[in-house]
């Protein structure tokens, strides 16, 4: 996973938290879902890079 993708998914993951929260303080649920929902891509998205990570690790094991 490159540094710029591990800045994106935590941008996103702490817009998601800000928005949560927003929704909560202001009663506003439409807003709580945004934020859960940011929140939650972000985390699939880590998932997806750390599946890569993995596959590379075993790849470069195999070679050396």
């Amino acid at each position: 996973m490159s540094i710029v993708d591990k800045a994106k998914n935590a941008a996103e993951e702490a817009m998601g938290k800000a928005k949560e929260a927003a929704g909560n303080t202001t009663d506003n649920e439409e807003l709580q879902a945004e934020g859960q929902q940011d929140q939650a891509s972000a985390s699939a998205k880590k998932a997806g890079e750390d599946v890569k990570d993995a596959a590379s690790d075993v790849k470069d094991a195999f070679k050396g």
